[in-house]
Formats: structure tokens, sequence, C-alpha cells
């Protein structure tokens, strides 16, 4: 119990500690989603420490997660007219990205000629977690390790993202947020919040929205692409 205890408040304080950091410096490199992690890793190789007994107090972090989820409906119901005013451009953005992601991961699992199961475990990975967790178990992938891809994809959304958005002159928040929602899921809604509150909120529609067509579209897709290929 004691552990447990201890591993919930040291995942607080690491990333309350690597937040205070970014805000002070926002370097890519001290972004509190890339240093929390590695940070806990180095502490239980260090300390020798197992996974399992890291998370039995960690978890506690992760079950909020989904009432948190919640909250989300504060920004939408705020900004309820400007979503209804650009729906047509959110929807049709998001399907788009959504597709990509989807086609684009079955090339590259099969360009790098990876078996099926891990290829079908990639494929949800532009999803929030548990969505992508239940779309790969029913298309034959291993919902533990699509965990480990949607968490990857997350991290990379949210460094690469702003990144691209500046090189690229994307000053609208509407395209900011659509992009960081169905690219990078929570982890770039909640980078898009640090760029404006529409821009979360499109963000957060745009990661919902990404979530119900990657649920109805993976299995008609994978059929076509198996005729394809």
């Amino acid at each position: 119990m004691m552990l447990a205890f201890f591993s919930f408040i040291l995942t607080i304080m690491l990333y309350v500690g690597a937040k205070w950091c970014y805000q002070h410096k926002p370097k890519v490199y001290l972004s509190p989603l890339l240093i929390t992690p590695l940070l806990i890793i180095a502490f239980l190789l260090w300390t020798h420490i197992s996974y399992d007994s890291y998370n039995t107090g960690a978890k506690w972090l992760s079950d909020m997660l989904q009432p948190a989820t919640i909250a989300f409906a504060v920004p939408l119901y705020k900004y309820f007219n400007l979503l209804k005013k650009h729906a047509t451009e959110i929807i049709v953005s998001v399907l788009s990205g959504s597709v990509v992601a989807i086609i684009s991961s079955m090339l590259i699992a099969e360009g790098l000629h990876l078996n099926t199961q891990i290829v079908n475990s990639l494929i949800p990975r532009s999803v929030t977690t548990p969505i992508a967790m239940g779309v790969s178990t029913s298309i034959g992938g291993v919902p533990t390790i699509t965990a480990v891809f949607v968490i990857m994809t997350g991290l990379l959304g949210a460094v690469i993202g702003p990144v691209l958005i500046r090189l690229l002159r994307i000053e609208n928040a509407i395209a900011q947020g659509a992009l960081l929602g169905t690219a990078a899921h929570g982890a770039g809604t909640s980078k898009a919040f640090e760029f404006s509150s529409i821009a979360g909120t499109i963000s957060s529609l745009s990661m919902i929205i990404a979530a119900l067509i990657t649920l109805c579209v993976t299995p008609w897709l994978m059929s076509i692409m198996l005729v394809i290929f």
C-alpha cells in the first residue's frame, strides 16, 4: 500500500516539476509528456521496482482519466455556435486525417514486413486509448501493444505538431485544433489548449470524431486494402 501511494505521489510530483520547467523554458525537449515518462523509467531501473508494483498506485491516475474526459464537454458547450458554424470544415478535415492515418499505418507496417498481429495493433494508433484498444481487439490486434503505439503517437504528435504549425504558419485556431486533435488525440488536445481555448475546443471535438470514424471505417478499409494488396 505504501509503495502504491508513493508511486501515485511520485508521478504527480514529477509531472508538476516537468511542467514548471516547461513553463519557464518552453522547449520541445522539456515537454512534460516527454520528460515525465523518461524520469519514471529511469527511477524504476535505478530502484529495480517492477512496473507492476509501480502501477498499483499509478493506475489511480489512469482511472481518473475517463471521468476527466467529461470535462471536454465544457468548452464544447461554451463554443457551440462556433462549432456549428465550422461543422463541415471540421468533419471533412477529421475524416480525411483519420482515413490517411489508418491507410498510412497499414502501408508502413506492410513495408516493414511486420506480422499481421502487429499490423492490426498499429492501425488504430491515432485515436484515444480506450477506443483504440477496442478497435484493435475487433480486428485481431493486441490491445496492450496498441496502447503503446497510441502513447508514442500522442507524444510524437504533441512534439512535432506545434513545430509543423509554426513552420507552415497555420494561424487559424480551427485548423490548429483539427490537426492536433486528429493526429495526436488527448496529448495533442493538451498542446492545442496552449495555443488558445478555441484551438483546444476544436481539438477535443476532433479527437471524439476521429475516434468514431476509426471505429466505423477501420474494418471496411482493411477489407479494401486486403483486396488491393
